[in-house]
């Protein structure tokens, strides 16, 4: 768990097993929100906010009161995980604001990471902000976003609750959010992993898929799990960060 002290306006975090950086460049979310640096000893220095703002948002934004390490003990047993953890273990899963994670993983569709944080970028540049549904309804076409614009007018024009959705069992959230244009099941459990912090939610791109091909041919042991989405996360940046290294080998050689 945790220890945290304010200081000089800032806040000083000392989090075991967690690493910023990985956390926040996996894939998981496409823009930093807040001032921090990780210092040599593994501390994380948020920056110029008061001790209430971290207790009601960033202390749950990066998920520094979970027991990591009993999560990771339990998914250790699994080789393939075993490895994906020993590569990066440090990585939290971030509870970020719905309607944000919905919009970025419709962006997310057939894009890959840094094109996504491009088109995001864009966005907030434009609007001074992460753009809202009345902003989405605007003249978009300046943020290149191609076959998604539509997708992203749909979700903007949708009368969805998402405070409802909060509240909703997960199979049933799911539902709610596929009843948006162009929200498939990943885009939804995405939305719900990262939105909503439904960390059994265990989404499946090109990427995962290729794990469960090659690795879980059987059927992959923790879907089922309650932090399945952790595994998930996990298993991707593994994956992504060394399948593309081997990939990058074999085209040298």
């Amino acid at each position: 768990m945790r220890n945290y002290k304010s200081e000089n306006g800032n806040i000083l975090v000392k989090c075991p097993c967690f690493d910023l950086e990985t956390t926040l460049n996996c894939g998981q979310a496409f823009r930093r929100h807040i001032d921090c640096e990780q210092t040599p000893d593994g501390s994380v220095i948020l920056r110029d906010i008061s001790e209430a703002d971290f207790l009601s948002k960033w202390d749950i934004y990066f998920d520094f009161n979970r027991d990591y390490e009993a999560i990771k003990a339990e998914f250790k047993a699994d080789k393939t995980l075993a490895e994906a953890i020993d590569f990066c273990g440090g990585i939290r899963i971030l509870k970020q604001d719905p309607f944000e994670a919905l919009i970025s993983f419709i962006i997310s569709q057939n894009n890959n990471i840094p094109r996504i944080k491009l088109i995001i970028d864009r966005l907030i540049t434009h609007f001074g902000h992460f753009p809202t549904a009345e902003d989405l309804l605007t003249d978009i076409s300046f943020a290149k976003t191609g076959f998604r614009e539509k997708y992203l007018k749909s979700a903007a024009m949708s009368n969805i609750d998402l405070e409802a959705i909060e509240d909703m069992p997960t199979e049933q959230a799911r539902q709610e959010l596929m009843k948006i244009k162009g929200v498939g099941p990943k885009v939804a459990e995405c939305t719900l992993l990262y939105g909503f912090g439904r960390l059994e939610c265990f989404p499946r791109d090109v990427w995962i898929n290729r794990v469960l091909k090659e690795f879980y041919p059987d059927g992959f042991p923790f879907v089922n799990h309650p932090y399945a989405g952790v595994a998930q996360q996990f298993l991707f940046h593994y994956i992504r960060n060394i399948k593309r290294n081997l990939e990058e080998c074999e085209k040298v050689s």
